[in-house]
């Protein structure tokens, strides 16, 4: 139910996708896309997203989602691109790991962003 895609190109690593799937209720999380600096742009995101689209249709998951703390639109206009919507935003999210003390709670005022792809009714 899960699966790992690295991206290479001219023999060097310009991005990375992981799936999880959760068959308690038919769907797949992107989890993990990254795309090198000096490689954006050139639509390895998109083929990575896609990759992971055609993973949760070959395996009969009925939706895939997301969940993104980005704060550049590219990012968020990649995955609408993808046919993603956009339903919904966690305010004041702490990461795994963060300790919501006060220096944090100062500094790290994030929003996560959640998306769903629908690709099938159950």
């Amino acid at each position: 139910g899960s699966c790992f895609w690295v991206a290479v190109l001219d023999g060097n690593v310009v991005g990375i996708v992981a799936a999880r799937g959760n068959e308690e209720d038919n769907t797949v999380e992107l989890r993990r896309m990254s795309v090198d600096s000096n490689y954006r742009g050139k639509g390895i995101a998109k083929a990575l997203g896609r990759k992971v689209l055609e993973f949760a249709m070959l395996n009969n998951y009925s939706s895939v989602v997301l969940g993104t703390t980005a704060v550049k639109m590219a990012a968020h206009k990649l995955y609408e691109s993808l046919g993603f919507k956009h339903v919904g935003v966690v305010e004041h999210y702490a990461l795994p790991g963060m300790t919501r003390s006060l220096l944090e709670r100062m500094f790290f005022q994030l929003r996560y962003h959640r998306y769903r792809l629908q690709l099938r009714e159950e």
